[in-house]
């Protein structure tokens, strides 16, 4: 069988947070270019910042978390992120907080983010803490990179007709 000269990419994207809403509109696609800081959690806040935005996250007056009820955006975003967050997956998390208020929700979801997020903050403090560390990954990631665009390059030259270089 005949390689393809350039394979079409087939994303990887999950279903669950695929699409993950602000904080203060449970209507709106949480997005870096909202002027509100609050309306989003970056990988690099801190602990005490995650904690604070959650708390502020909009909410409705009414007890009991659910899914797919189109009247609670905001529960419906909020608990999709505890859901996924926490890995505990939707029905796990609807379960859990069915008869759950906002005040008792929400410090754990804040915990669910912090723990979810240590990692990734971890890793990033000790790359920008040891940049000799850094430049091994990058060269490291730069020349596997290279090994497969030579190749994809020496397919597309081929296909074209050019001679081989040297």
């Amino acid at each position: 069988q005949e390689k393809p000269v350039l394979k079409v990419p087939k994303p990887l994207i999950l279903k669950e947070g695929a699409r993950v809403m602000s904080l203060t509109d449970g209507r709106s696609k949480m997005s870096k270019s909202d002027p509100n800081e609050g309306s989003r959690i970056t990988l690099l806040d801190p602990p005490e910042l995650i904690t604070k935005k959650i708390k502020r996250a909009k909410t409705d007056p009414l007890r009991g978390l659910e899914f797919s009820n189109p009247d609670r955006p905001e529960t419906d975003n909020l608990l999709g992120l505890y859901a996924i967050l926490s890995g505990k997956g939707r029905e796990q998390a609807a379960s859990e907080c069915a008869e759950m208020g906002w005040g008792q929700f929400k410090p754990m979801l804040a915990e669910a983010a912090v723990n979810a997020l240590e990692p990734i903050q971890v890793r990033y403090r000790e790359l920008m803490n040891d940049p000799a560390e850094l430049d091994q990954v990058l060269s490291t990631g730069r020349d596997k990179a290279e090994i497969v665009a030579n190749a994809t390059l020496e397919r597309v030259r081929e296909a074209l007709g050019f001679a081989r270089r040297a």
